[in-house]
């Protein structure tokens, strides 16, 4: 597989399919299905899933006692099976079919050119418009030992099957239609025992509201089992004596949907979405209470092994069908998600700060206010928590300390915003301070001579700091740390007695890239007024700048370690296990054309990127996240914002602080290995 295949990093293409059923015909809908399966395998499709006995129609009645119709059906699913023989494509295909002296509503998984396991339903329902008890039996009265065979081929018959497809590292699991919805669904089975991917052939015939009970109950499905989804209802065909069907095709992953069907159509409908395995088992290694029930089931799980297709399924270069991989990770791109997330992150800060100020009896929040995004931020957290505490915010101290590069504009956004706001401001100049140290420890600036090396930009952070410890000594208050998530993971703060230490610290769990979107949220819902919000979009149009150098041009923190939107990229993924091959084509494929996926509101600027600038960018990321953990060892306590994790050493992240980048940058070079004139590019 090359670097520029999905299925070359973990995922899995599938697809719900509903095919315009012929009423008690067979073989005219197998025909239908093995057209389709010759296409999918095409495109790359590895497995699909069709509705509920979509070889017969569901709403046939009691012609399910024609044994015309039973036969060809099971000739119909041998003709599917043997179809498969050479395509790369798995395929679940539903039908009745007979046991002894029953009839079981089945759906096959076929792959290989035979049937390797029939998924038997478990709960028919009995109520309103469904009556399958009167033709079919539950799984639950199926023998244990039940096995189907026509000809050469035989499949084992359970309600709970698991089907191994080793070639893809995926699992497969059925339940079909009443089997979700009931009080104990089928799938906490399935996923328990190994499924990554449930497939749920259904019927379900569509009232007013249906469409989004479906989608509730399979986006509740796929977070509770870590898993993703594939449900096909069945649709064109079915009789309208009594109903109508409206075809509805879903995939989810882990509750967020992946890719939805036209509804009512009157033609097939294939939706087509990739899931990402990489993803489903990192999360599962995660989540040890899934882990520890894992292996509750025992032997009542059937499972088959499904061998090596003649070629493996590959999904086309650079393609991937669903735009899910969003270019911010921490940022979602729907307007009203963005918002309650914005809210969230705003309120966890808030409460954090809140709690730490009652606990220790009253200190005035501390803060270094420079007029950029950070401290803008934790001097918007602190002055809601005063708020929330009934004290004015004139306990606020907020204090900004210029330096040699310190801007007039950056200085007067921090005036205006501290007026808007209420809080005390108060202004100590770090020049001469600065100038000594330097002159003390024989440095060449302290004499005037234009050395700008880290000695002169850590003084400034240093002093800074040291002035706002001191500060709080004697004003009875905390200092309120300002860096932010993503530079702790880039180690961009100075150690110690700089800006990595504080008494508490609000950003510590927001990324910067979702930091801008929180003020931005603040800014358009004029939390702080009108005066506020104006003061909020000059600084939001500002520059990221430590501002520690002098000279002509500014300098630019973005310049020197790379792009924050793609080391926040990174940093999901990295905190996920994910390798760094995996990690650069899961980059390359978001960021390198602007026009392909959505992207997040009020975003200025929308940069796009090559594999070239993105492999360079991740190496800097690599190395200096293993440099920097010595610093994450012991930074101060602040909240956990966000799901995808923290990197406080007492909660989500914690590693040797001597480990080596090496490795991943071994694995990245790998994988980027065949690309001619990557370096060029």
């Amino acid at each position: 597989m090359s670097f520029s295949s999905a299925s070359s990093h973990g995922f899995v293409r599938v697809a719900a399919c509903m095919e315009p059923v012929v009423l008690a015909d067979p073989h005219a809908n197998a025909e239908a299905v093995i057209a389709r399966l010759g296409q999918l395998d095409q495109e790359g499709v590895a497995l699909a899933c069709f509705p509920e006995l979509g070889l017969t129609g569901y709403s046939l009645d009691d012609l399910f006692a024609s044994t015309r119709l039973l036969t060809a059906a099971e000739e119909a699913l041998v003709a599917v099976a043997e179809a498969t023989r050479d395509l790369a494509i798995a395929a679940v295909v539903g039908l009745p079919l007979r046991h002894r002296d029953a009839l079981y509503n089945c759906a096959a998984l076929v792959a290989a050119g035979t049937v390797h396991l029939l998924a038997v339903k478990r709960d028919l329902p009995n109520y309103r418009e469904f009556y399958e008890p009167r033709n079919f039996a539950s799984g639950r009265s199926l023998p244990a030992d039940a096995m189907w065979r026509s000809g050469d081929h035989e499949a084992r018959m359970t309600t709970l099957g698991v089907c191994d497809l080793p070639a893809l590292g995926v699992s497969v699991g059925i339940e079909i239609c009443e089997d979700l919805w009931g009080p104990m669904p089928l799938h906490a089975d399935l996923t328990r025992a190994g499924a990554h991917i449930v497939v749920n052939p259904s019927s379900s015939p569509v009232t007013v509201g249906r469409a989004q009970r479906r989608r509730d109950l399979v986006k509740a499905a796929s977070l509770h089992g870590e898993c993703a989804y594939v449900y096909a209802a069945a649709g064109a065909g079915e009789s309208s004596t009594d109903l109508a069907w409206d075809g509805q095709t879903l995939v989810y992953e882990r509750g967020e949907l992946l890719a939805e069907g036209p509804r009512f159509s009157p033609d097939a409908v294939a939706t087509i979405a990739d899931i990402n395995v990489t993803s489903l088992r990192q999360a599962r290694r995660e989540n040890t209470t899934f882990t520890a029930q894992a292996g509750q089931l025992g032997a009542t799980v059937q499972r088959v092994g499904v061998p090596a297709p003649t070629h493996l399924p590959r999904i086309p270069e650079g393609e991937i069908a669903n735009p899910t991989i969003r270019r911010f990770p921490f940022v979602p791109n729907d307007a009203a998600h963005r918002d309650h997330d914005c809210y969230e992150t705003f309120n966890i800060q808030v409460y954090g700060l809140t709690r730490r100020l009652a606990a220790i009896g009253g200190s005035k929040p501390v803060i270094g206010v420079s007029g950029g995004l950070d401290s803008t931020h934790a001097l918007l957290v602190a002055a809601r928590a005063m708020d929330l505490s009934d004290r004015p915010r004139s306990d606020i101290l907020a204090y900004t300390l210029p330096g040699f590069a310190t801007s007039e504009g950056t200085k007067s956004n921090a005036y205006r915003l501290a007026d808007a706001l209420g809080v005390t401001m108060r202004e100590i100049d770090i020049r001469p301070s600065a100038t000594r140290m330097l002159a003390d420890m024989g440095h060449p600036a302290g004499s005037g001579e234009p050395v700008y090396d880290v000695t002169f930009e850590n003084v400034q952070a240093g002093l800074r700091t040291d002035y706002l410890f001191r500060l709080a000594n004697q004003q009875g208050g905390i200092v309120v740390g300002t860096g932010d998530l993503s530079e702790l993971a880039l180690g961009w703060c100075t150690y110690g007695v700089g800006d990595h230490m504080s008494h508490y610290t609000v950003n510590c769990g927001v990324p910067k890239t979702l930091i801008q979107h929180v003020i931005r949220w603040v800014c358009e819902r004029g939390e702080f007024g009108s005066e506020a919000s104006a003061v909020l979009d000059d600084i939001l149009a500002q520059e990221i700048s430590p501002e520690l150098v002098p000279g002509r041009d500014l300098q630019s923190t973005e310049d020197t370690i790379g792009p924050y939107e793609l080391h926040d990229f990174f940093l999901f993924y990295h905190l996920r296990g994910y390798r760094p091959g995996d990690i650069a084509f899961l980059a390359w494929a978001t960021w390198r054309d602007s026009d392909l996926g959505e992207w997040p509101d009020g975003l200025s600027a929308r940069h796009t990127y090559t594999l070239a600038e993105i492999v360079a960018w991740l190496r800097v990321f690599l190395t200096r996240f293993a440099q920097a953990q010595f610093k994450r060892t012991c930074v101060p306590n602040g909240p956990k914002v966000s799901p995808a994790g923290a990197l406080s050493p007492r909660g989500d992240w914690r590693m040797p602080a001597d480990v080596s980048a090496s490795a991943d940058l071994a694995d990245l070079a790998e994988a980027v290995a065949a690309i001619p004139d990557l370096d060029e590019r």
